[in-house]
This record gives C-alpha cells, sequence and structure tokens, in this order.
C-alpha cells in the first residue's frame, strides 16, 4: 500500500482563498479545547509517540475536508481503537462499554502546566562526528517514500545551502514507525525561490528547511 500524505501540501494549488487567522484564536467551539485536552492526555500515557500522531492524521482519507481539530480528534480515536483503547460502539455511544486497557502513565491534571512548560526534548548525544559542513551545498533525496517523513515534497531532489547545524536529534521517520529513536545529525538547509518554484518564484524568496543527515547528499 502506497504511504500518502495528505498533509504535505507545500507548493501545491488549494481550491479557494488561504485566509489567516489573528494569533490568538486558538478555538472557535467549546469540543475544539476538549479534543486538544484529550490528545495531550492520551499523548501523555506514552501509548504512542509524537511522530506516530503525526503519521495518523495525514493519513486521514477526509484530510483535505477537516478542520484542524477535527483532524486532531479522529486521529486521536484511529490511534486509541488501534489499540483497542476505544471501540467502535463506544464512540458510537458516547461512553466506555468495555473494560479499560492498562496505559503506562497518567498525566493528572494538576501537572499539566509544567509538562507543557518543560516539553520533550529530543536532542541526543552524538556518537560519531557529522558528514556535512555549514556552508556546504547539498541535495536533498529524490523519491517517494513509503512512510512518514518530514522532508517535504516539494523540496526533494533540491539543491540548497546548509546554514545551520542543529547537534542529533531523534530521526522522525523512524520513530513513527516503532523503528526507535535512531538518531541522527539535523541541519537547516536553505532553498532559493526560483530552485523549487522556477522563474515565477518571487523575486529573493527563500525556503528554510530542517533536513536530517540521511535526506541530504553533498552536492557536486
Amino acid at each position: 500500500m502506497t504511504y500518502v500524505s495528505h498533509a504535505d501540501l507545500g507548493g501545491k494549488s488549494v481550491p479557494g482563498r488561504i485566509v489567516p487567522e489573528p494569533e490568538d484564536e486558538r478555538f472557535h467551539a467549546d469540543w475544539e479545547a476538549r479534543a486538544l485536552a484529550l490528545t495531550l492526555a492520551m499523548g501523555g500515557t506514552g501509548s504512542w509517540n509524537i511522530d506516530a500522531s503525526r503519521t495518523a492524521r495525514e493519513t486521514l482519507p477526509a484530510y483535505a475536508q477537516m478542520s484542524y481539530y477535527q483532524i486532531w480528534l479522529a486521529a486521536l480515536e484511529k490511534l486509541m481503537a488501534e489499540r483497542s483503547q476505544v471501540m467502535p460502539d463506544e464512540i458510537a455511544a458516547g461512553h466506555m462499554l468495555h473494560a479499560p486497557q492498562p496505559v503506562k502513565r497518567v498525566l493528572q491534571a494538576t501537572d499539566v502546566p509544567a509538562v507543557l512548560a518543560k516539553g520533550t526534548n529530543v536532542e541526543r548525544p552524538a556518537t560519531g562526528p557529522a558528514r556535512l559542513a555549514v556552508g556546504q551545498r547539498v541535495r536533498t533525496r529524490a523519491g517517494h517514500v513509503d512512510h512518514h517523513t518530514r522532508l517535504p515534497a516539494y523540496v526533494r531532489g533540491k539543491v540548497g545551502s546548509i546554514v545551520y547545524r542543529h547537534g542529533v536529534h531523534v530521526f522522525a521517520d523512524a520513530h513513527a514507525q516503532g523503528l526507535g529513536e535512531e538518531p541522527q545529525w539535523l541541519y537547516t538547509v536553505v532553498f532559493a525561490g526560483e530552485d523549487l518554484w522556477g522563474p515565477g518564484s518571487e523575486p529573493g524568496l527563500s525556503v528554510s528547511v530542517d533536513a536530517w543527515e540521511s535526506y541530504l547528499e553533498a552536492a557536486e
């Protein structure tokens, strides 16, 4: 089965206008805040990692027709159903019908502010030297991959320049598939707009992308 990321929208034409919303307008309905709370609470159980949750969201077939928190809620139902933590009849009934599944831990309400403030550290100690250097011209991996990836489709096979080296970080592609962290060096690569979009690109435009080392090779 071919992996399709419905969230990989960069560089694609979309119907209608894109209308930015005010930064402080967080929710449009009361249920959206509850969807966020449920997602955080279940994420806190350790039943899956953030990259697996991104995979669940981006593979929803109706992604393009759903609002932001509809996507979050549908992905949460998908993740929980895969682990028998919620069943279809319970979703239909709106309440628990089966014995709960055990979880690794529980995020208590009193701990939420501290947990959110702390965040999650995904940086790891280096086990070897970086293969690439700041200032180096690199080409990104080309072609489709049949798994979650943080390399946007519109930069695949393109040439850019490394402007920053972030250290070694958990590799999202492997993490999402349950293959472990497989940490790699992470870089910021800058691409000229015309190299991505052609001569019709806005003059002076550049795009920065954070890319793991396995995404990159030295450009000749």
